[in-house]
């Protein structure tokens, strides 16, 4: 091993550790430790009782009879984490948890989120070792290291993204096919938002990616199918009661809600966020920001669809995907944590060298500060106490890029990234004819 990847090795080492420290602190002093896995944990006892796990007064009853405080107290936004917002496919997953006390349940969850998490950072780092690896362990341990919300709301993206970095290092590597189709297929299984364009990818690009792809569909579809009949024979109007759940988190006001309330250490990081501040009406800014991220995500498909993909491609869009796939629907910060698969494509620029190597190493590390849970909280605190005069259409967008940097950070690091992919299509259609080796193996016949 060279000095370099045990370097690298190092950061992400000393990135795990504090990720780790800082974890476990906090879930012990925090008294909203693992809300929402409480949220996903009840529910799921519910279905497995045969009651409707998107009832919230059901959900209610769970926690009383399991010994939990009573909600006399509570506000509103404490009582609406205890709806769920998650498909039926995401209680495949956490069904067998609720066949568990909360004390062993909440143990194992979070050990598998920790665990998953730091896995995942390996494999990314491991991705982009291959061209700077001391840069991918620096950014993966930096990222790691600001990830500690994860661990406290004890979020089913954790896992999820855990999945679907896994499957993605799988299908590259073109190792341990049939892992990499089951941690993908749980990850579009809990968080269909977090890993339904990483499969798109592999769908578009052909050849033994559209394989696994469509193995990988399967296996969803295999997974998800006994637990969808069986909530919808316990609860026949779930798809109703899924809606008003979720509208409920929507409501002017909630957390959820778009605008400065919204832009914390749980906020949203959607589009939504930087469109609310010009018009208010739900119908303009969702359906302008539907509009922008649409058209985003058509060039990077049409790109994909189009082009012989090499692995050196691949990082490419992915990591524009990475990015652009937070934008048009509702995310919040902690599904940030996806970037990590800009790592590899940040350093194979990097490795190249001139200007376009020094703007990926400047927007990720922008990004990766602005996006972690520490590092951004400090940044962002600093630049929302300079005093800006608001008047005119230029004060009101500096105001927006104080108040929501982090959607725009993503923007930026999306459309910089889908630049390149573009230049990088280009190039190799150029005379119609690409190197067979340079694509993605043809499926064996």
């Amino acid at each position: 091993m060279t000095k370099a990847r045990l370097n690298g090795l190092y950061l992400l080492f000393l990135g795990s550790v504090v990720f780790i420290l800082v974890g476990i602190t906090l879930s012990y002093m925090s008294p909203d430790a693992m809300v929402d896995f409480k949220a996903s944990y009840y529910s799921a006892r519910c279905l497995v009782q045969h009651r409707d796990p998107y009832k919230q007064s059901e959900v209610l009853q769970e926690y009383h009879a399991d010994g939990e405080a009573p909600f006399a107290t509570a506000t509103a936004s404490d009582l609406m984490m205890r709806r769920l917002v998650y498909p039926p496919t995401a209680l495949f997953f956490t069904v067998p948890f609720a066949l568990l006390p909360w004390g062993p349940a909440r143990l194992l969850w979070f050990t598998l989120t920790t665990g998953g998490l730091i896995f995942a950072s390996f494999l990314a780092w491991d991705l982009g070792a291959d061209y700077a690896p001391t840069l991918s362990g620096a950014l993966a341990g930096f990222l790691l290291a600001n990830s500690e919300v994860l661990i406290l709301l004890g979020n089913p993206s954790g896992i999820a993204i855990s999945l679907c970095v896994a499957g993605v290092w799988c299908f590259l590597r073109e190792r341990f096919i049939p892992a990499g189709i089951l941690c993908l297929a749980f990850s579009l299984a809990i968080k269909p938002q977090d890993a339904a364009f990483f499969w798109l990818f592999f769908f578009l690009a052909g050849g033994v990616y559209r394989k696994h792809a469509l193995q990988t569909l399967l296996a969803t579809v295999a997974l998800s199918l006994p637990v969808l009949l069986w909530v919808w024979h316990v609860a026949p109007h779930w798809m109703q009661e899924l809606h008003s759940n979720m509208r409920e988190l929507f409501v002017p006001g909630s957390v959820d809600y778009p605008g400065p309330a919204a832009s914390g250490i749980n906020g949203l990081v959607n589009l939504q966020e930087v469109v609310s501040a010009f018009w208010s009406d739900p119908r303009a800014y969702n359906a302008l920001s539907y509009l922008v991220g649409a058209l985003l995500l058509l060039a990077w498909a049409l790109v994909t669809l189009r082009s012989c993909h090499s692995p050196k491609r691949a990082w490419l869009a992915l990591a524009t995907i990475a990015a652009l796939s937070l934008l048009p629907v509702y995310h919040h910060l902690y599904d940030t944590k996806l970037l990590v698969l800009t790592v590899p494509a940040c350093a194979m620029l990097w490795a190249e060298g001139g200007l376009i190597g020094w703007l990926a190493l400047l927007v990720n590390t922008v990004c990766f500060v602005l996006i972690g849970d520490f590092s951004g909280v400090i940044v962002l605190s600093g630049i929302r106490r300079l005093h800006v005069s608001a008047n005119g259409l230029g004060g009101q967008i500096v105001t927006t890029l104080q108040t929501f940097p982090v959607p725009l950070i993503l923007l930026v690091m999306g459309v910089f990234y889908l630049w390149i992919y573009v230049r990088a299509g280009e190039s190799t259609q150029g005379n119609g004819h690409v190197p067979e080796d340079l694509c993605v193996p043809k499926v064996q016949k």
